[in-house]
């Protein structure tokens, strides 16, 4: 059976829609390797204040506990 000129433009815009969005998805991917998701850059500490902060309380300046 021979094709038809329309089905062989649906399956070229098929093709074309497909190519378009895995090269979206691989722009996503590179894009996502750029950030930092390990989990030091994930979390967060309180300070003697109650304020949360990027950075770890320094050991020597720790409030002591009461027990």
């Amino acid at each position: 059976m021979a094709e038809t000129w329309n089905k062989r433009e649906r399956e070229r815009k098929k093709r074309q829609k497909k190519q378009a969005k895995q090269e979206k998805l691989q722009e996503r991917r590179s894009a996502n390797r750029g950030q930092h998701n390990d989990l030091d850059s994930m979390l967060a500490y309180v300070d003697e204040n109650g304020n949360l902060s990027s950075t770890p309380i320094d050991p020597k300046n720790r409030p002591q506990k009461a027990g």
